[in-house]
């Protein structure tokens, strides 16, 4: 006898989800580095020696790429997640979809040194989450996205449908 899962445990599909990856170019430069870096630390050593700086740096140059690209954006289940960090959509007051110039004045000179911040510099968009929680000393969250006004449009209507 098979049982069908409650509603309230079955999660609904998020409304936003993105991985913040690497571009290729990253990856290619990211590589190319670690071959040379390999190719140095080798200097015509004979025998096992000779393979043994490109057994260790290139795999460890894919694992340092890969946790690079491991942050996740998603709106779901009503909160915001990034990486591992959680936002309630009920403290939320606003959400703006920023530009690479807009980034860049929200954290730039006169940024917030209380905010939260998840940045990555290879993707020029960002989203500024305006908190209304009194209990937390933290204004604002700034999150890199390749799609800012989607993200900010699938925030908005995350808190709308909660309240």
């Amino acid at each position: 006898m098979s049982q069908t899962p409650s509603p309230s445990s079955v999660s609904a599909p998020p409304a936003y989800a993105e991985r913040l990856r690497l571009p290729w170019w990253l990856w290619l430069a990211g590589l190319a580095a670690g071959t040379l870096l390999a190719v140095e630390v080798w200097m015509g050593a004979p025998g096992l020696r000779a393979w043994l700086p490109f057994a260790v740096l290139l795999p460890a140059t894919v694992a340092g790429l890969a946790w690079l690209s491991r942050i996740r954006v998603a709106v779901a289940d009503g909160e915001l997640r990034v990486d591992d960090a959680r936002l309630p959509v009920r403290f939320v007051a606003d959400a703006v979809a920023l530009d690479a110039e807009g980034r860049r004045e929200v954290l730039g000179v006169g940024a917030d040194p209380l905010a939260f911040v998840v940045q990555r510099p290879w993707i020029s968009g960002a989203v500024q989450v305006v908190l209304n929680d009194p209990a937390d000393p933290t204004p604002f969250w700034v999150v890199s996205t390749r799609h800012p006004v989607e993200l900010a449009e699938a925030l908005l209507a995350a808190r709308d449908a909660a309240r």
